[in-house]
């Protein structure tokens, strides 16, 4: 769908169903208002209007009540509406029921998202992975979505038995369709790890940027970068991982890395990749949590963040900072009171990326968190013992040697972490060659 003036909007409605028995803690209308926004980051929509919808329960083949269904029909008539967006999980039957009563096309949160992931993946394997993700979550929609179909003519001629159902041979053209991409992928996943393999031989740390999808990760990354990876006020702008080497303001060079936004609810079918991207995350030495401080739920996209980074299994022992990002739109008196306490954290800061403000001390902060305390150690290495002295070497560990009749003494300066990565290598067996 293109966006140039004469092309064709697609009228679009967006609902959020406030259900009683749904004891979430988001506010409807800032849930109504992140739907909107979703709405709005796939091009070629209009949003005609948006209505919070209080319902007592969901109802188990329409979602809505009779009365509600009948007083939407009217609404979404008048504005021409040809697609109703609905923030929360729509089944099979209740999609088919509605599309049938209201004459439009329905999409749930979870296709939303994937319209939008589709829409934007750029690189092979996000691509991929969206193919994939889609294909997982039409395969959920086949369930009863096909009983108006009878079963297929089986066997060889008049003798043959029922055969397969129409859904079970759209299931099975699924299936044969995922395991291809599967190994597309796995090919893909290959060349990455190389990328991954050669980026480790270089030096520099990796400071990963996660957050809430909108908290300006990648105005951030290009503040620091001077890149030019796309940074709108848009859900979802930034979907594939990007990795830039930035010099601090101290001297020291890392890697920096902007990944995909997280968002609440996030669909199970796109978990797969999401942990894609999080392998980058997991390499890294420091992790900086961006966060929308101004946004009303931000306190709930903080919880929604930490929670899918345990869910894709991000070690609890990698360093964490946050920053509290755009400040530059609070009033003075809400500033003031996040300043008292960000100044209670040695792990918070508060900054605005877009004005800059706030950003030269957060650099600072990653520096010292990116030098760790060194303790000195004495090493005795055997001369059978070459593939440790040549890691110790690699890594800028050694600060003396002297070599002695049983092998070699060296003098280094590590960190904790380098040391237990030694003493990882030592416990590796060493593969013999064969004669």
């Amino acid at each position: 769908m293109g966006n140039t003036p004469d092309a064709h909007r697609t009228h679009a409605w967006v609902l959020h169903p406030k259900i009683k028995t749904d004891y979430s803690a988001r506010v409807a209308t800032d849930a109504l208002a992140e739907a909107v926004s979703l709405a709005n980051a796939l091009p070629g929509l209009e949003v005609m209007g948006e209505t919070v919808v209080g319902l007592p329960r969901a109802h188990p083949g329409k979602l809505f009540g009779k009365g509600k269904i009948a007083e939407l029909a009217e609404r979404f008539k008048a504005a021409e509406v040809e697609l109703v967006l609905i923030d929360g999980h729509v089944s099979p039957v209740q999609q088919r029921n509605l599309e049938k009563d209201w004459g439009v096309k329905i999409l749930d949160r979870t296709g939303l998202i994937l319209e939008i992931f589709s829409d934007r993946a750029r690189t092979r394997e996000g691509v991929l992975q969206v193919e994939m993700a889609a294909l997982s979550y039409q395969r959920t929609r086949l369930v009863r979505a096909w009983t108006h179909l009878e079963r297929q003519r089986g066997g060889l001629g008049f003798v043959g038995g029922p055969g397969e159902t129409q859904i079970e041979s759209d299931r099975r053209a699924i299936d044969i369709q995922l395991v291809r991409l599967q190994k597309q992928l796995d090919k893909v996943v290959k060349t990455r790890e190389l990328h991954r393999s050669a980026r480790a031989k270089v030096p520099y740390p990796i400071v990963a940027l996660v957050g809430y999808t909108n908290a300006g990760k990648s105005t951030l990354f290009n503040y620091m970068t001077g890149a030019k990876v796309l940074a709108k006020d848009m859900l979802f702008a930034t979907l594939d991982p990007t990795m830039r080497a930035v010099k601090l303001p101290s001297g020291m060079d890392v890697i920096l890395s902007d990944t995909v936004g997280f968002i609440s609810d996030l669909p199970t079918e796109l978990v797969a990749s999401f942990r894609a991207t999080l392998e980058e995350v997991t390499a890294a030495q420091l992790v900086v949590h961006v966060r929308d401080i101004a946004h009303p739920e931000t306190a709930e996209q903080a919880q929604d963040v930490n929670t899918i980074l345990e869910t894709l299994g991000l070690d609890r022992d990698v360093p964490r900072i946050e920053m509290w990002n755009k400040s530059d739109i609070l009033d003075p008196s809400a500033l003031e009171a996040l300043q008292n306490a960000a100044e209670r954290s040695d792990d918070v800061f508060i900054t605005s990326a877009l004005t800059g403000a706030g950003v030269p001390e957060f650099l600072d902060a990653v520096s010292r968190r990116l030098t760790p305390d060194k303790t000195q150690s004495e090493l005795v290495l055997g001369f059978d013992e070459g593939r440790a002295r040549a890691w110790l070497f690699e890594q800028g560990l050694v600060r003396d040697e002297q070599q002695t009749q049983e092998g070699f003494s060296l003098s280094v300066s590590w960190t904790a972490r380098q040391k237990k990565a030694f003493s990882d290598l030592q416990r590796k067996p060493v593969a013999c060659s064969k004669a």
